[in-house]
């Protein structure tokens, strides 16, 4: 059995440091990592810190424990699992401990919270099904509400956290009856499975009949859409109570044309299906009224959470074995959206709410009734086009750049959400309701005024949750914001205060921003490049003020003119003057003074770019074995062989000092005082992915240098102050996910801070953001975001390290 431990963090954005008070500290003892032949590998205490963003990814799952007031859990796609704090709505992150060896535990496929000892949860992790994960999942096991972790089992099939249908649930499913019992309804195939000794083993339910035809898309070559979307939940009728468990069990099933919702009536040895509902539809929900000895089941022609454009509610009568369609009569009529999200107030029988699975335009649709079905009230409605009525006031500080209405009118928001699959009141509080959307948790605290004054207050409930994908960093030499990040779906922010969320970049408004720079002798012109492939707009956006306000580069060609104009990585010239953009499959390009972009024909397309932060006619790329200089603003290049390197990764230039690089790739990292004529191995480095460049530890000494990378075998995140001996500053609370997939800024102003977003996944965008550091000074020292239809959020965070 593996034990992880976890340490409460708050956030994504994670700052570390030798120097802070060890609130959020361990000192982690490396075995064998000691390499006296080539240099010293050591640690130390380390504080982290989350960089608030406020969520910022869709939440998959939410579930409360039916018998212990006030313990809650809340699952994400990419971004972990976190228990809720009930003192003030906060969050806690119970999964910052999953490392490079065990990345894809961020993915959580489902959640299951004991109703007996109810300091047990469980839960099935695992991020794809397809080859992107060539792992099996797991089930993870924890006694003290994810405090602390075990690995129950390991699964002989994979699990999804990340691949469609991901907001069904709950697939994993504790017997209230038996707590020792477990069903998992499993992916791509795999059937039905049950754990009889409280998770440890799992045997296959051999007698369930259907493990799910539907696969979204057949022919996807990359697997994702084209695997089987399986079992979809299960729910125990907890008024069946024998000496071995529950007898009645009921399963969804990802069907079509055929039945799709099973029951047994003697724990599992035989099932049988319920009569069909509408065989078009997807069950994505199924929840038990045990009062009402009723099955309520939301249903959608898709697995979402994106798609859904048709759907039903149904109630089954579990006594007469027959359907009810208790569809809200305007969701028929308006017939262009599925269902998802469905909750039960299971202190008063017949209450129910129901969330339209996907109504892009104006907003999603929440309904809820107090009779069973019988009769519906929305959330909103037209009072005669474009007049609406919202029944709603809406609460987004903590997600501020979610905006708000710009007037009572303004329909340009989605304000109550999108992709709401999690959708649950509180067992033991009815005003207390949570629904998880594309971008965060929303919910309140008044309900009841829903039945009657009929206007409730959303809010965002985000603090804690931090899952944004972060792209790209970048820490300026001045300016009062030490942090400019940008990130997938919800484009970039300026970091001046860490413990608040802020607005979002605009004008020009991306949603998903993939790379940031500034311009290192004008330190207030900063550049980003948004990835808006269907844009009318230019995605390059210029600041002249620190990120403070933006204006579009006419230079570039908009994505309209070709998709390939949008996304990739940019680098500024030191004097602010050029432009170096490499395009994701155009090639690279060059602009200067604002003049139209040309291609640069003496570099492969997909090369990594930078530029010297002090020589303003310095530029650099790398590609391949390559290594790639230009000392006339890339008019011209020359190119070396870097060691034994044959695919770079990363360069990162000395804010102080010019012509000294660094160029990191699967030969480890290379350094260059010559402008990249000539490179010298670090030692010990046998592979290395993102570095950075931060203040030194003394003035004018080596700049600290920050690397994910693999040293002595050991893929994690070191840092290095003499450029020989590394120190490793991940620690057993804070893994960063796949060190692959990390993202890295260091701080040019404060020895030790480094600005991490974590990887989610092997080769994934990266998850979270976080600083870390000792935060002695070094060497010198509101719009809301646009939503275009799909956007996902996928989950990760920023951490830092600090003084």
């Amino acid at each position: 059995m593996e034990t992880i431990k976890y340490t409460e963090d708050v956030g994504t954005l994670i700052i570390s440091s030798n120097l802070l008070p060890t609130m959020w500290t361990t000192l982690v003892v490396l075995l064998g990592l000691l390499n006296t032949a080539t240099a010293a590998v050591t640690s130390e205490n380390q504080t982290w810190k989350n960089v608030v963003i406020g969520a910022g990814g869709f939440v998959s799952g939410i579930v409360f424990n039916p018998t212990k007031k006030g313990i809650c859990y809340l699952r994400t796609d990419i971004g972990g699992l976190y228990r809720l704090n009930p003192s003030d709505d906060s969050w806690i992150p119970l999964l910052d401990w999953v490392g490079d060896s065990n990345w894809h535990n961020h993915g959580v496929d489902a959640v299951a919270t004991d109703p007996v000892n109810t300091n047990t949860v469980y839960a099935a992790v695992g991020l794809y099904t397809n080859s992107w994960d060539p792992n099996n999942g797991s089930i993870l096991k924890s006694t003290n509400q994810g405090n602390t972790w075990t690995t129950a089992a390991n699964l002989p099939f994979k699990v999804g956290g990340n691949m469609p249908g991901r907001g069904m649930g709950e697939r994993l499913a504790i017997d209230p009856n038996k707590n020792s019992v477990l069903f998992l309804g499993a992916r791509s195939g795999n059937g039905l499975w049950k754990s009889t000794n409280s998770g440890s083993t799992w045997s296959k339910v051999t007698s369930f009949p259907d493990a799910g035809t539907f696969a979204p898309d057949p022919s996807d070559s990359s697997g994702y859409n084209a695997e089987k979307i399986g079992l979809t939940w299960v729910t125990f009728d907890n008024t069946t109570k024998t000496s071995s468990g529950s007898s009645r069990i009921f399963v969804g099933v990802a069907s079509l044309g055929a039945p799709n919702v099973y029951q047994t009536t003697n724990g599992g040895t035989s099932w049988t299906a319920l009569p069909i509902f509408n065989n078009t539809l997807i069950p994505h929900k199924g929840v038990h009224s045990f009062k009402e000895k009723a099955l309520y089941v939301s249903f959608s022609n898709g697995a979402g959470p994106y798609d859904g454009t048709a759907g039903r509610i149904g109630k089954f009568n579990i006594t007469s074995g027959t359907w009810k369609d208790i569809t809200p009569a305007r969701a028929i009529s308006d017939n262009s959206y599925g269902f998802g999200g469905l909750a039960l107030d299971l202190s008063k029988p017949g209450t129910v709410m129901v969330a339209s699975l996907n109504s892009w335009w104006p907003d999603q649709v929440i309904y809820r009734s107090t009779d069973g079905g019988t009769s519906w009230s929305p959330i909103w409605e037209w009072a005669g086009y474009p007049t609406i009525n919202r029944y709603f006031g809406v609460d987004n500080s903590l997600t501020p750049y979610l905006g708000g209405p710009l007037g009572n009118q303004d329909v340009s928001l989605k304000l109550v959400g999108w992709m709401i699959e999690a959708l649950v009141i509180d067992p033991f509080d009815s005003n207390h309701w949570l629904y998880g959307t594309g971008a965060t948790v929303m919910g309140g605290h008044d309900l009841l005024k829903w039945d009657t004054v009929h206007n409730v207050t959303l809010k965002s409930y985000a603090a804690g949750i931090e899952e944004t994908a972060v792209l790209g960093l970048t820490s300026p030499k001045s300016g009062d914001a030490h942090l400019l990040s940008v990130v997938g779906d919800i484009g970039g922010f300026r970091h001046v205060d860490f413990t608040k969320p802020n607005l979002a970049f605009s004008n020009p408004t991306y949603g998903t921003t993939t790379s940031i720079d500034y311009a290192g002798n004008k330190p207030n012109l900063i550049v980003r490049v948004g990835q808006v492939t269907d844009d009318s707009k230019p995605q390059i956006a210029l600041s002249s003020d620190y990120g403070v306000s933006w204006s579009a580069n006419s230079a570039a060609p908009p994505p309209t003119q070709n998709s390939g104009y949008a996304g990739g990585t940019i680098a500024y010239s030191a004097n602010g003057d050029t432009l170096l953009w490499s395009t994701p499959n155009l090639g690279v390009f060059r602009s200067q003074n604002q003049v139209t972009f040309a291609a640069v024909s003496a570099l492969p397309s997909g090369a990594a770019v930078a530029a010297d932060k002090v020589n303003g006619t310095a530029l650099y790329a790398a590609s391949g074995s390559k290594f790639y200089s230009s000392v006339d603003t890339g008019a011209s290049w020359t190119s070396v062989t870097v060691g034994n390197m044959t695919s770079a990764s990363w360069i990162a230039a000395n804010p102080f000092k010019a012509g000294e690089v660094w160029v990191s790739g699967n030969g480890g990292i290379y350094a260059s005082t010559n402008y990249g004529k000539t490179f010298t191995a670090l030692p010990s480095v046998s592979n290395a992915w993102k570095i950075a460049i931060g203040a030194p530890k003394t003035t004018g000494g080596k700049p600290s240098l920050y690397a994910a990378a693999t040293i002595n075998g050991l893929n994690t995140l070191y840092r290095t102050d003499d450029h020989t001996n590394w120190i490793k500053i991940s620690d057993a609370d804070h893994g960063f996910g796949s060190t692959s997939g990390i993202v890295l800024a260091a701080d040019p102003r404060i020895y030790k801070r480094v600005y991490v977003g974590a990887g989610a996944g092997s080769g994934s965008s990266p998850c979270s953001l976080r600083k870390s550091s000792g935060e002695r000074s070094g060497q010198s020292q509101a719009h809301p975001v646009g939503l275009q239809k799909d956007q996902d959020f996928s989950s990760c965070d920023i951490l830092k390290h600090p003084h």
